[in-house]
């Protein structure tokens, strides 16, 4: 029996993640937000398992984690893996009995019927991906997992876009007539100590292995910056992608108490990225007042324009100069640091729970108690 079937003031909710990248940050946030609003979320994840920070993260958040064991969509080998994963998905979502399913990898709606209403959100794509990262006709390993996500779109009761350009993006690759419903993300903000060291230097962090990032500039421009560029993340990908850095400090996977002392130092935060459906970790950086430097792309203009320095993701020399045109001038920092901080409010943890929230109440019967959604945006 679900929890509004039996009258409870409680919405259950079925929401799926990975703990690869920025969408376990994202549906542990999400889950620990929807909590206050009286929403209990049930987390399946699919790819390699929760390392033990996260595993920790997860229990203090007070989220139910149920650890599948399914290969993620990007990272499996034939469409017959997705589609497996998918009806395993629903079988666990069946047990449940949910008010929503919360889809991270919109996929796995493909060809699957799911108990109740589906929620998907476009966090990524390979088909954008290659777009802004490649470009041309994509390859045949791609034209497959594009198919299955259209598919998953079109099964899915209604999407959501972290930003109207990303949004738009999607629904022009998939020719939707609908574009997403754009909630724009909000983060948990890192426990910062407040009180930057006198080293400046410069940092980075996210998934270093992915072309989208281009850390292949930020290691061009570090090589040319007055000051050091230290990078957290991991190198090597679960898909076998890998890129080699030669000049930036490369710090390999970091806790999120160990990106947050780097991000207390209020460093000049720099993310290079060709392909950025919204971006965490800068919006971590901001969160912290670090200033920041971002590749000229249509999501950061959208999100930051006015709070950054931009720079042609491909020029690594106006990247460089961009970086010590903050390290030379203090006050330069500190103002957009600040300006940076004062955007970021704008995405909280409050504001894209409430979006969500209202999103879900769309979708649920009438006999829904709306007590369950105490807190929705109206």
């Amino acid at each position: 029996m679900s929890a509004s079937d039996d009258g409870s003031s409680h919405l259950r909710v079925f929401m799926t993640a990975d703990a690869v990248g920025g969408v376990w940050q994202y549906a542990l946030d999400a889950a620990q937000g929807l909590r206050s609003n009286g929403v209990q979320t049930i987390l399946a994840v699919l790819g390699p398992a929760p390392s033990v920070d996260q595993a920790q993260r997860a229990e203090a958040a007070g989220v139910t984690t149920i650890v599948t064991g399914l290969p993620l969509d990007w990272t499996a080998e034939r469409p017959e893996d997705v589609e497996a994963a998918g009806r395993a998905v629903a079988e666990i979502a069946a047990e449940i009995g949910p008010d929503i399913v919360h889809l991270n990898s919109p996929a796995l709606a493909a060809g699957v019927d799911f108990p109740c209403p589906v929620v998907s959100m476009c966090h990524s794509c390979v088909a954008t991906w290659w777009a802004a990262v490649r470009g041309g006709p994509l390859p045949d390993e791609f034209v497959w997992r594009t198919r299955l996500v259209q598919n998953g779109y079109h099964a899915s009761d209604r999407l959501l876009a972290p930003t109207a350009a990303f949004a738009s993006a999607t629904a022009q690759a998939y020719d939707l007539a609908t574009p997403p419903v754009v909630v724009r993300n909000g983060r948990r903000a890192l426990s910062t100590s407040k009180t930057p060291s006198g080293d400046v230097f410069a940092f980075t962090a996210g998934r270093l292995w992915d072309d989208g990032k281009n850390v292949a500039a930020i290691d061009r421009a570090a090589s040319r910056a007055s000051i050091p560029l230290r990078a957290a993340g991991p190198l090597k990908g679960p898909n076998g992608a890998e890129v080699e850095v030669r000049h930036v400090v490369a710090l390999g996977r970091q806790t999120d108490a160990e990106i947050a002392a780097s991000l207390s130092a209020q460093p000049v935060f720099v993310s290079a990225a060709k392909y950025e459906p919204f971006g965490l970790a800068v919006l971590e950086a901001a969160q912290a007042g670090c200033s920041l430097v971002l590749s000229d792309i249509p999501t950061f203009r959208e999100l930051w324009d006015g709070v950054a320095l931009f720079a042609d993701p491909d020029d690594d020399e106006a990247i460089a100069r961009a970086v010590d045109s903050l390290a030379s001038d203090p006050s330069l920092r500190r103002a957009l640091g600040t300006a940076a901080r004062q955007r970021a409010m704008a995405y909280s943890l409050d504001a894209m729970c409430a979006g969500i929230l209202t999103v879900y109440r769309s979708l649920l019967p009438s006999k829904v108690n709306p007590a369950s959604l105490k807190g929705a945006a109206a």
